[in-house]
């Protein structure tokens, strides 16, 4: 970007104002500011848009900016496009694993076999996700996200085929672990946010919760869909119909080069946000926070089936919106303990609904009221990471949140369904309670730990 100072020489003297018009002083001429978006060299001219007055005299486009945080966030240019591509890629996510369990037992009769398949995807999302988001930030999220998409979309494909054609079991386990390169696209999304607002703490609090929201939205659609693809046209539907989407959307999502995070380059060896301080308390946080929502999904597809899981969804949704439009906390480590000890009250409703032998309706109303306090803890968790991670690591370290996360899901479905069996569905919805407090635990002894630290 040029600089000017007092030593720089003017290539010609400036003209004098005339003294009979004192109110017409001729402007200097825009000098175009030269910024790098998206990999290009870019100008822009100084004068801000839709400012045509003084600094005291703001144009009409101020008094008309509007009041809503979500409207404004979107006013971003080139967020609406962005947004759109991330929403399509990010629907799938909800559609695989129930389209891959409808599919295989269908096919093969067998639901351990598709529960185990599932879960082998699972635990290699776990593992090669971080080297994925590594890699995003290394290189940039067009040049690494579209070919990773394409694998694990041939992933998806192969798993049809080799469930088609009854190839052996093994196929379908490689398969459907190689769709564990598939990008983490919320987090990409949540780091051009980051990108673009960095410093406003206000619209990053707003834009992270508005990324929860759209987040429960897909998980909330996305098996309905699957489900009502795999049952109106045949088995496989779902599984293409999700592959299309999600190719088709990070393509979208990749082709906004302007929004994209520029790549920083690194003249050393950076360490790995497993090891900032204070990081591998907030990733036992969220293992411990996924681990109520396996949990609570397993215990509750067992006790009322899982239609009733789209209320919990909904709660969460909402409250995610509502939570955005709120003020950003100072102390955001003090606003995660309120967030899970929230959860951790709400949490108990559903078991009290169970224990009082309450009427579905009721139960249903309980789980619409606990999913209240999911999206802020996990929009607060999320904005912690963010502060936690160096900015050339972002996708890296909200990628290792969520893996934590997934991890969480896993070990929350094993042990709610071990209860679900031997005690029963009623003593099933301790376990999610369970695992709140226990994040309330881990996060307050984190705390804790961190101000002795400080004070020593």
């Amino acid at each position: 970007m040029p600089r000017t100072g007092p030593s720089s020489r003017p290539l010609a003297a400036p003209r004098p104002v005339p003294a009979a018009r004192p109110d017409r002083a001729v402007a200097p001429p825009a000098t175009p500011l030269l910024t790098v978006a998206g990999g290009q060299l870019v100008a822009a001219p100084r004068s801000v848009p839709g400012r045509t007055g003084g600094a005291g005299r703001g144009g009409s486009a101020g008094r008309r900016r509007s009041s809503n945080p979500y409207l404004r966030l979107l006013a971003t240019p080139g967020a609406r496009a962005f947004t759109a591509g991330n929403l399509l890629a990010r629907l799938p996510m909800g559609m695989f694993s129930v389209s891959a369990v409808i599919m295989i037992a269908g096919s093969r009769g067998s639901y351990a076999l598709a529960g185990a398949v599932t879960a082998t995807g699972l635990a290699a999302t776990a593992v090669v996700a971080p080297f994925t988001a590594r890699l995003v930030d290394r290189f940039g999220q067009a040049r690494v996200a579209v070919p990773a998409t394409a694998l694990a979309v041939l992933g998806s494909l192969a798993l049809v085929l080799c469930v088609r054609y009854e190839a052996p079991a093994w196929t379908l386990f490689a398969a459907y672990a190689a769709t564990a390169t598939t990008p983490n696209t919320g987090g990409m999304s949540r780091a051009r946010w980051a990108h673009l607002h960095r410093g406003d703490p206000a619209a990053l609090h707003t834009a992270n919760s508005f990324e929860q929201a759209a987040d429960e939205l897909c998980f909330m659609l996305g098996p309905v869909l699957a489900a009502t693809l795999c049952g109106a046209l045949f088995p496989e539907a779902g599984t293409l119909a999700g592959a299309v989407l999600l190719m088709s959307g990070v393509l979208v999502f990749a082709a906004q080069r302007a929004t994209e995070p520029p790549v920083t380059p690194r003249t050393r060896t950076v360490a790995s946000p497993l090891r900032t301080p204070g990081m591998p308390a907030l990733l036992a946080v969220f293992l411990a926070t996924g681990a109520v929502f396996g949990s609570l999904e397993v215990v509750s597809i067992a006790h009322a089936g899982g239609a009733i899981l789209a209320l919990q969804a909904a709660g969460s949704c909402a409250a995610g919106l509502v939570y955005g439009s709120l003020r950003p906390a100072r102390n955001v480590r003090l606003r995660l303990l309120l967030c899970l000890a929230g959860m951790t009250t709400l949490m108990s409703l559903p078991l009290l609904a169970a224990t009082g032998s309450a009427s579905l309706p009721v139960l249903a109303l309980c789980l619409l009221v606990a999913g209240a306090a999911t999206a802020p803890t996990m929009v607060t968790g999320m904005t912690l990471v963010q502060r936690s991670t160096r900015p050339e690591q972002l996708n890296e370290g909200m990628t290792l949140a969520v893996t934590a996360l997934l991890g969480g899901i896993a070990a929350g479905a094993a042990a709610g369904g071990w209860l679900v069996e031997h005690a029963g569905t009623v003593t099933g919805y301790a376990a999610p309670m369970s695992a709140a407090a226990l994040a309330l635990v881990i996060a307050g002894a984190g705390t804790a730990v961190r101000r002795a630290s400080r004070a020593g």
